[in-house]
C-alpha cells in the first residue's frame, strides 16, 4: 500500500477518533476528500442521529468533490437509517475512487456499500491501514455481533508485578503522565466499572479530569451485597454521568432505597456463586448501548472477568519501581491456570512510554472450545 494512501487514511483515522465513545450504537468513522493531492473536505461521525463522516466531508468539499478520491475508515453504508445511505451520496457527488479501511462487520450489511459503489463504476480499494481501522471499530463489532461491550482492562503495576505495598498503599504506582492518559481513555468510553472493594478502599470519583475538559462515562459498580456507602464520592460529585450499581436479590432492601435516594440506579441481576453474574451485567450494558467498557478495578472483579472471557484488551502501565517481597496484590485475583500452555495470550501487542512508565497494550486471544 502506498505511503500516500496511508497518509490520507491516517488523517481519516485521526478524525474518527474524535467520535470515540460518543457514536453508539454507530461506529466512529472518519473521511477525507482528496483532489490532486490536496484535502478539500473532511469529516467524522459525531454521534448517532447526526450525518455520517462521508456526508460532512462531501459537504465541505462541495462541487470540488466531483472527480475526487474519498478515504474512509469504514465502508460507506448502503441502508436507510436515521440518515440516508452514504454510498448513494458518494455516487451522487461524483467521486471516482474510494479507499476503504475496513469492511462493515455487520453480517447483514457488510460489503453491500462497496458493491453499490462498484456497480456505479467507482473504483474501490479496500484494506488501507486495515489493522488500525479494525482496531478502531472493535467495540462496534463486538457490540453488534454478541450484544456485549468491548472491555478494556486498564491497570498499573510495579516492575515486580505488584499493584500495592503489603500495607495496601497504591497511590501512586504510575506517574502523572500515565494517569493523564487514563483520563483521556475515560473520555473515550461509554462506561467505567469497579468492584465494591475498590469503592470501599479508594472512594474513587471515576470521572474525567484534564485541563481541556471532557465527558464523564457512566459509572458502574459491581456490589452483590450493596455495601456501597451513600457517602461515596461518585454519588456526591456534580456530574452529568450516572451511577449504576449492579447487585443480587440477596441485597438489603433498605440499603437499596438509600442508594437510590442518593442518586444511584440499582439493578438486580442473576447471580453466580453468590455474586452478580458478569455475563448478565455485560448483556445489560450492551442493551444500554455501551460499546466500550473500561474495567479499572479491582483484582477480584478483573480475575472473574478474565476467566469468563469478557476482557478484550489489556492496558498495563508498568512503573520502574520494585516493592520487593511477596504480596497478594497482583492485577488478577482468583484461580489461574496450572500450565503455562493454558495461559491467556495477547496479540497485536503495542508499547508506548509515558515519562518513565511503559504502557503494554494488546488484544486478548479468545480461545474457542474444541
Amino acid at each position: 500500500m502506498s505511503k500516500i494512501n496511508e497518509k490520507y487514511m491516517s488523517r481519516a483515522l485521526e478524525l474518527a477518533r474524535r467520535g470515540e465513545g460518543r457514536t453508539a450504537p454507530n461506529p466512529p468513522v472518519g473521511a477525507v476528500v482528496v483532489h490532486n493531492g490536496e484535502i478539500v473536505g473532511e469529516g467524522f461521525h459525531p454521534k448517532a442521529g447526526e450525518p455520517h463522516a462521508e456526508i460532512f466531508a462531501l459537504k465541505q468539499a462541495g462541487k470540488s468533490s466531483r472527480g475526487c478520491e474519498l478515504y474512509v475508515t469504514l465502508e460507506p453504508c448502503s441502508h436507510q437509517g436515521k440518515t440516508g445511505p452514504c454510498a448513494d451520496a458518494v455516487i451522487a457527488a461524483g467521486i471516482t475512487r474510494v479507499f476503504v479501511g475496513v469492511q462493515d462487520p455487520n453480517p447483514q450489511v457488510g460489503g453491500q456499500g462497496i458493491k453499490r459503489l462498484r456497480t456505479a463504476g467507482i473504483e474501490v480499494v479496500c484494506g488501507v491501514l486495515e489493522d488500525e481501522c479494525r482496531r478502531l471499530i472493535a467495540p462496534f463489532a463486538r457490540h453488534i455481533l454478541n450484544g456485549m461491550p468491548y472491555t478494556i482492562y486498564k491497570t498499573a503495576m510495579t516492575l515486580d508485578g505488584k499493584t500495592a505495598t503489603v500495607a495496601g498503599d497504591s497511590k501512586w504506582i504510575s506517574g502523572e503522565s500515565s494517569r493523564m492518559e487514563a483520563h483521556h481513555l475515560r473520555n473515550r468510553v461509554e462506561a467505567i466499572m469497579v468492584g465494591v472493594e475498590t469503592v470501599l478502599q479508594d472512594d474513587p470519583l471515576l470521572n474525567t479530569r484534564f485541563p481541556e475538559g471532557g465527558r464523564d462515562p457512566l459509572r458502574v459498580v459491581v456490589d452483590s451485597q450493596l455495601r456501597t456507602p451513600v457517602s461515596a464520592a461518585m454519588l456526591s460529585q456534580n456530574s452529568s454521568a450516572g451511577t449504576l450499581i449492579a447487585t443480587t436479590s440477596a441485597a438489603d432492601v433498605v440499603a437499596r432505597q438509600k442508594l437510590e435516594v442518593a442518586g444511584a440506579e440499582v439493578i438486580t441481576l442473576p447471580e453466580h456463586e453468590g455474586r452478580v453474574s458478569l455475563p448478565a451485567l455485560w448483556l445489560e450494558l450492551g442493551r444500554r448501548n455501551v460499546q466500550t467498557l473500561l474495567l479499572e478495578g479491582g483484582a477480584t472483579l478483573a480475575g472473574t472477568a478474565l476467566r469468563s472471557g469478557l476482557i478484550d484488551r489489556m492496558m498495563v502501565f508498568v512503573a520502574p519501581k520494585m516493592i520487593g517481597g511477596s504480596s497478594e496484590y497482583g492485577i488478577f485475583r482468583g484461580e489461574g491456570c496450572t500450565l503455562l500452555g493454558d495461559a491467556v495470550k495477547l496479540e497485536d501487542v503495542r508499547m508506548e512510554t509515558f515519562d518513565n512508565d511503559i504502557l503494554i497494550c494488546g488484544e486478548v486471544v479468545k480461545c474457542l472450545p474444541d
